[in-house]
């Protein structure tokens, strides 16, 4: 089994800011893999899924980002999953918006709600982090953070949330390198080759 966590916030107030769109990018894993629904348990919402091949047991913590660890702890241990077998999904305000990275283990970069799952967990579990950009003030991170996206945003935050949906089975067998290719390929595909000229009559053969 592998844990699937996706940080945020609970409550409509902050569905759409920066800090859910590890919420965001759960929830369409969860709808576009066809989960079973959410249901309240760990502190958080979960759901369960396969994917792959693989049961995934799909996690939003409802205790408030600075707190995330007591959930992922709490599922962590009546599972007796390995901190390998887990997977966070995060906002990373060191990203460019729109910008995806993927690594397992690491410090956590200030991000408190990593903080917290560092304190319960250890450090040894997988995280995709989700470029919300950063204000460029350190001052200004805490209502950066919390501040809904705009329309503008979402023509970018939607695709993205959506490619991670897609090439989400490759993460789940273990393949963040071809799960970040496969994403970059979703937001960014190659151009079409050009079509090959069609014979004509003047192409073909003549007899001699």
């Amino acid at each position: 089994m592998r844990l699937l966590v996706g940080l945020g916030n609970p409550g409509a107030r902050y569905a759409r800011t920066r800090h859910n769109i590890g919420f965001m990018a759960v929830d369409e894993i969860v709808r576009r893999h066809g989960f079973g629904p959410w249901r309240a348990r760990f502190q958080g919402k979960c759901a369960e899924g396969t994917v792959a091949g693989e049961k995934i047991l799909a996690l939003k913590p409802e205790t408030w980002m600075n707190h995330s660890g007591r959930a992922v702890g709490e599922a962590v241990r009546f599972f007796k999953i390995e901190p390998a077998q887990v997977i966070v999904l995060h906002d990373e305000i060191d990203l460019a918006a729109g910008k995806i990275r993927f690594k397992i283990g690491g410090g956590n970069a200030g991000h408190n709600g990593l903080r917290d799952i560092d304190a319960h967990i250890g450090r040894d579990y997988a995280r995709v982090r989700l470029g919300v950009g950063h204000p460029g003030v350190a001052d200004d991170v805490h209502d950066h953070v919390l501040d809904e996206f705009s329309k503008a945003d979402m023509a970018w935050v939607t695709p993205l949330v959506a490619a991670v949906a897609e090439a989400f089975p490759l993460l789940a067998g273990d393949d963040g390198a071809r799960f970040l290719t496969r994403v970059a390929l979703i937001l960014n595909p190659p151009p079409p080759k050009p079509p090959h000229p069609r014979a004509t009559d003047d192409d073909a053969p003549k007899d001699t």
